[in-house]
């Protein structure tokens, strides 16, 4: 890890190579938070400019469409009775609003909703979201989170909305990818095998995604050198 970069942490391998650029170092792991802990705490001692959640997300706030781009202002840890908030980096927050202004209101400051295992349903989100007041969730800004403050690094989560909150994903969905954040496109095809998943919800998640990821490439190349983070 070279000093004095931002380190984006993202769970999926092409959120990661959308992340990527000058100043920029990416860290994933296929949407394991554990894993993700593990490369976290190897990581070498080297001073970092900043630490920023970066992918895509699920939505909680029922408002928010596929292609949403949520900044985080704080991350709730969903972590049973004892819910933790770990607040973000107002200068950074601020900085993105205004790099990412010609996205117009496709773009939103809200809590975030980091959980250790996937939220499927459409009951689960509900619930999240009730408990929380979170506008997103997903398996990486909690750990990230955690990590920026026990190095005392400015922290920030940019994530883009896919599964929109009225939309549930198919159970297979929380392990159709490969341990370094690719899908599993075999694990897939056997899920339908299975009769685990249906070929509407795939061509309906495809097609969720495919707007989350064509929002997050619009927003990576409106932050420019370093996340828009600035020196």
């Amino acid at each position: 890890m070279r000093s004095g970069f931002v380190l984006a942490v993202a769970g999926l391998s092409r959120e990661a190579r959308i992340a990527a650029g000058e100043g920029v170092e990416t860290l994933q792991a296929g949407g394991r938070p554990a894993a993700l802990r593990d490369k976290l705490a190897l990581l070498p001692d080297a001073p970092l400019r900043a630490v920023i959640s970066f992918g895509i997300a699920g939505g909680l706030d029922p408002s928010l469409l596929p292609g949403d781009v949520v900044l985080g202002t704080a991350v709730i840890v969903a972590d049973g009775a004892a819910d933790r908030r770990l607040p973000c980096n107002p200068a950074i927050v601020a900085a993105h609003v205004q790099r990412l202004a010609a996205l117009g209101p496709r773009v939103v400051t809200a809590e975030v909703a980091g959980v250790e295992a996937a939220v499927l349903t459409t009951g689960a989100k509900s619930a999240l979201r009730a408990r929380t007041g979170a506008a997103i969730v997903d398996m990486e800004s909690h750990v990230a989170a955690a990590f920026a403050a026990r190095r005392g690094l400015p922290f920030a989560v940019l994530r883009v909305v896919c599964d929109p909150a009225e939309r549930a994903l198919p159970a297979f969905a929380a392990s159709a990818l490969k341990p370094n954040g690719d899908p599993d496109i075999l694990g897939v095809l056997a899920a339908l095998v299975r009769r685990e998943a249906r070929i509407r919800e795939l061509v309906r998640l495809a097609r969720d995604s495919g707007e989350a990821f064509r929002g997050l490439s619009r927003a990576r190349a409106l932050l420019g050198l370093t996340l828009g983070v600035d020196a």
